[in-house]
């Protein structure tokens, strides 16, 4: 099995007390679990991708200007990582191993280069963590399922600002899609 560790979303606007769409306590009660995990990651030489969020102010055609409130818009502080994930991304940038990829949609797959990367890496099993559990990490559970990908969701690395849509997640992960739910 071969492994990569995917950080979605983990930016000042998702977790931040004042940041623009928050999930608050719960996103902010994951970045030590998530910080041990990167460090884990990146211990091991493992891929690591940051993939972020990217809006740009007043975007008449991103589907998501209707639906939520601006956020993470390109060059602000809301797009920024947050807490103990920025520091440890500002510790391993650069590396060999660490990506930061923008994306445009809830997927980190949609747009992206992601599955090229994970596919010249020889990668079947993606780590997948962040925010928010039941939108962009449930989106990127799906195009993974759907590629083929083996999915670890550790649920002490994931948040969100629903809590029932939070679970439902969890237990779609497992349930339909035959991931590895970490408790």
């Amino acid at each position: 099995m071969s492994e990569a560790l995917i950080v979605i979303d983990y930016s000042y606007d998702f977790a931040a007390p004042d940041g623009k769409l928050t999930a608050g306590a719960p996103a902010q009660a994951i970045q030590d679990a998530l910080a041990a995990k990167i460090d884990l990651f990146y211990s091991a030489s493992t891929p690591i991708f940051f993939m972020m969020d990217l809006h740009h102010e007043n975007d008449p055609y991103h589907p998501e200007t209707a639906l939520f409130p601006p956020h993470n818009i390109e060059g602000t502080k809301g797009r920024e990582l947050y807490g103990r994930v920025k520091e440890k991304y500002g510790e391993i940038k650069g590396a060999q191993n660490v990506f930061f990829i923008d994306k445009r949609r809830y997927s980190a797959f949609a747009g992206t280069n992601l599955a090229q990367l994970l596919n010249e890496r020889e990668i079947d099993t993606v780590v997948l963590t962040g925010l928010v559990t039941d939108i962009c990490i449930m989106h990127t559970a799906v195009d993974a399922y759907n590629a083929g990908y083996k999915i670890v969701v550790p649920s002490t690395c994931v948040a969100s600002f629903n809590p029932d849509g939070h679970k439902v997640a969890l237990d779609h992960f497992k349930n339909s899609m035959g991931a590895v739910v970490e408790e």
